[in-house]
Parts: C-alpha cells; structure tokens; sequence
C-alpha cells in the first residue's frame, strides 16, 4: 500500500498509475449475497445450471453493480491518504462493463489518479480511474472515473 502524508504528496503523482490491489475473488456465495442484498436475482447470475445451457459465458456471472461495489475495498488496499478528516466517495463520472466477472475468478483494481483540484472550504476533489480487471482476460471487467472528496 502506499501512503501519501498529505495531500500534496498525493497532487505530485496526478497523471500517474499509483498501483494494484489483491487479487479478490468472486465467487458464487458472493454474487448470491449480492443478489440477496439487492434483490437482483436473475437467472444468469444465480441457477448454474441453467448458465452452463443458455448463458454465452457457460457459467453465472458477477452482477456489474457487485463488481463496482468491490472499488472502495480494492483501492484502500492500493492507497492511504493521511493529514485529512475525511473521504468521501462523491460519485463515478464515467462507468463502463466491458466484460462479465465469471464466478469463481479473480479480480484485482489498476489504480491512476488522474488529478487532485481545490473545491472549496477546505475541501479537494479527486478524480481516479480505476480498472477492474480479470484474471486471465485481456478485457477488463470495469472502468471506473470515480471522484473522492478529501475534507482537511
């Protein structure tokens, strides 16, 4: 993990890949809980047996939403930024799934910042773009433009 001791330090790799997490699997209990927390319980995430007849991937695939949800998990293995009261996930401007997360692989999250700008009242946004992607596959499973608001 990186640590950066303020948010300057962290201003000075703007336009920089700050790292990689773990890697995290995503199993079948996984996506059934996601589904369970969130209602979503279509077929090709949850009957394996109908997924290996009909589904493209022959198997159940993770939820995008479930994959997304792993960002904060994954990106505060990557980094750590001291010297403030608080940090906010203030949104995504730009989401994209390229490519379906099959249960039982892995993933693991590229993480870049891309800048760091005052907003105000002792406030900074920042604006990362983070890329999902799975083991094994060329095409990553999410990319993220997902903004952090740093309280000082």
């Amino acid at each position: 993990m990186k640590v950066f001791p303020s948010l300057e330090a962290l201003a000075q790799v703007a336009g920089e890949d700050i790292g990689v997490s773990d890697w995290v699997l995503v199993d079948q209990a996984r996506i059934q809980a996601f589904a369970d927390a969130t209602g979503d319980h279509q077929w090709i995430h949850l009957d394996q047996e109908r997924a290996a007849q009909e589904s493209p991937y022959k198997t159940t695939i993770a939820h995008g939403y479930l994959t997304l949800s792993l960002l904060p998990m994954l990106n505060q293995q990557i980094m750590r930024t001291e010297g403030v009261s608080a940090t906010i996930n203030y949104g995504l401007d730009k989401l994209r799934f390229p490519s379906p997360v099959p249960a039982g692989k892995r993933v693991r999250c590229h993480l870049k910042l891309l800048s760091l700008e005052p907003a105000g009242d002792s406030r900074h946004l920042a604006r990362f773009r983070s890329t999902i992607e799975i083991e094994g596959s060329e095409r990553p499973a999410c990319v993220a433009e997902n903004l952090a608001m740093y309280l000082s």
